[in-house]
């Protein structure tokens, strides 16, 4: 049955219920046709038959009074002739009614008798039928013959023997009624038997159909529910299996048990999976090497992707390893592949989690990106920022484990890292030939991000983030400004900042900081080199060894020695990278 198709399935239930409601009608119109037949043997034979008997006794009384009334018009005095001609006439139209009445209800009784289909007392009516026969053949003949004898005695004017006949038929009267009343009775009981049979009948005939019925619709369930489990079953099957690949799990096949449509579709959903596990392997395996966003982007629309760049206002990050050159000396190559396992993985994380786009790992340096269609205009520098925050808060951690990496007790040198974010507008999009294209920001925002990663150097710290970036993410991320730069390429001064902390959460040591660094670069800007020198003085005492006071406080010295253009306007020229 389940290697038919679907349709073949339906049609065969729809056949089967139409069998069994055609056997249950069958049945009940054979069970309604024999309780109907038992109906009318009671209507038209059982009824009238008593009906007939009942009748001969009213005959027989009407003659008698009819006889009566012939004897007393004759005993009056005179004669009353009129009365006993029309009593007369009664007499005799009466006189046969109760023959004919007698036979009837034996026609009917002998019809019922030839019947075999009816649950009859056949015997007993039998015994009726020659009861009737003998009480009219025997008793209503002598009856009739006793009056027939009182008749010719009354017209005789035979007076007493006309009393003696009266009396004799009286009796003969008395025991006709009596017999016919008795045959009366016994017909009554069997009526009352022939209706009982009619009802028994016809709740048997309610109780079988009601069987039968309930017999029917519980085949015809089961029936559907075997034919319907076998169709729903794999359509359940395949349901569960749609929302395992819904929900990204794609280890499960369906077993296919029937061979009709959805089995068919079943075999085609198990190759659909196979085909998507093996583009979740590219995907997986894609993504390594390629941000999964942009991997993503690349497979739905790989030639707007491949073809079209965009220009758009981005924000770079460019993030190194200081001291990588010497660390690598004294390290052997896989212990250098450990390092930079451990390095990228720490680093890229913080990244991930503010929903940056990595580029590219440059050896120890990372190149990332936000921007559309990832993150909001408004959103990319203060995740940046604080991407660098996490990042920079990762360091010391990052430096108790490699030691435990390479198994030594102490690193060659002081492991720290250096970046450098810069906003601003970029050309994003696919870059490459028709052998190898790289989906990537391109720009003099990019180059800004990159000199500011360097020009950390320069001023011994961490995160230096430009104009554009700080304000973009002022309202969020606490800055100190640090210079203002023309960086090699540029030609224009591009202030530049430094990443503190989130807002609101300075110390008060972060503060003192910021606030005598600021003193010092506005007396600095103005050419006042003592007030300038104490200021950073006290920003050092306030946080000993900050690089930008102690770069500033170098470059005072120099000026003092040789002082700047009478056109400086307080910019810091990079001759290098």
């Amino acid at each position: 049955m389940f290697r038919k198709s679907i349709r073949q399935k339906i049609v065969g239930i729809a056949a089967g219920l139409i069998v069994l409601a055609v056997v249950t009608s069958l049945l009940s119109m054979v069970l309604a046709g024999r309780v109907g037949h038992l109906l009318d043997e009671l209507t038209n034979r059982y009824i009238p038959a008593y009906a007939h008997l009942a009748r001969i006794d009213i005959r027989s009384l009407e003659r008698t009074l009819a006889l009566r009334r012939m004897a007393m018009a004759k005993m009056q005095t005179p004669p009353d002739d009129g009365a006993f001609a029309a009593a007369r006439k009664s007499y005799e139209e009466v006189a046969p009614a109760v023959s004919s009445e007698a036979a009837a209800a034996r026609q009917l009784i002998n019809a019922i008798i030839q019947d075999p289909n009816t649950p009859s007392d056949y015997a007993e009516l039998v015994r009726i039928d020659d009861r009737i026969d003998n009480a009219i053949n025997d008793l209503h003949k002598r009856l009739t013959d006793t009056n027939a004898t009182l008749l010719r005695q009354i017209d005789a004017r035979d007076m007493a023997g006309a009393r003696q006949t009266m009396a004799q038929g009286e009796a003969l009267r008395d025991e006709f009624n009596a017999r016919i009343e008795a045959i009366r009775s016994d017909m009554l009981a069997q009526v009352a038997a022939a209706a009982e049979a009619v009802t028994t009948a016809q709740s048997r005939t309610i109780i079988i159909s009601a069987i039968v019925t309930a017999i029917a619709a519980v085949l015809g369930f089961v029936f559907a529910m075997l034919v319907g489990s076998g169709i729903t079953r794999p359509v359940m099957r395949l349901l569960e299996g749609t929302r395992e690949v819904e929900a990204g799990r794609l280890d499960g096949t369906i077993t296919i048990t029937t061979q009709d449509e959805i089995g068919q579709l079943s075999a085609a959903f198990n190759r659909m999976i196979e085909t998507l596990r093996h583009n979740q392997k590219i995907r997986e395996t894609f993504g390594r090497y390629i941000n999964p966003r942009i991997a993503e982007g690349l497979l739905e629309q790989p030639a707007i992707a491949a073809t079209e760049g965009q220009r758009r206002v981005m924000t770079v990050m460019f993030c190194d390893m200081k001291g990588f050159t010497s660390l690598s000396e004294g390290v052997t190559p896989r212990g250098l592949v450990k390092i930079m396992n451990l390095y990228l993985s720490t680093m890229s994380e913080p990244i991930h989690s503010q929903r940056g786009i990595i580029d590219k790992y440059i050896g120890d340096a990372i190149m990332a990106y936000w921007g559309a269609p990832f993150v909001e205009e408004t959103e990319q520098a203060h995740l940046a920022a604080l991407a660098a925050l996490d990042m920079i808060g990762r360091v010391g951690g990052l430096r108790k484990e490699l030691p435990e990496l390479l198994g030594v007790r102490t690193i060659p040198t002081d492991c720290d890292i250096r970046i450098g974010i810069a906003t601003g507008e970029a050309l994003v999009g696919s870059i490459g030939s028709e052998f190898m294209m790289s989906y990537t920001v391109m720009g003099d925002t990019v180059n800004l991000a990159s000199r500011l990663e360097g020009v950390n150097k320069v001023y011994g710290c961490r995160s230096l983030v430009s104009e554009a970036a700080a304000a973009a993410c002022a309202d969020t991320i606490e800055l100190r400004e640090i210079d203002r730069l023309v960086v090699l390429g540029q030609t224009q001064p591009q202030t530049v900042f430094e990443i503190m902390g989130t807002k609101g959460e300075l110390t008060s040591q972060q503060a003192l900081l910021r606030q005598h660094y600021a003193e010092g670069l506005a007396a600095y800007r103005e050419q006042r080199w003592d007030d300038a020198a104490r200021a950073f003085a006290a920003a050092l005492a306030a946080a000993p060894g900050d690089g930008p006071s102690l770069a500033l406080m170098a470059r005072i010295d120099s000026f003092r020695q040789i002082p700047p253009a009478a056109d400086w306007q307080g910019a810091w020229h990079l001759e290098h990278k």
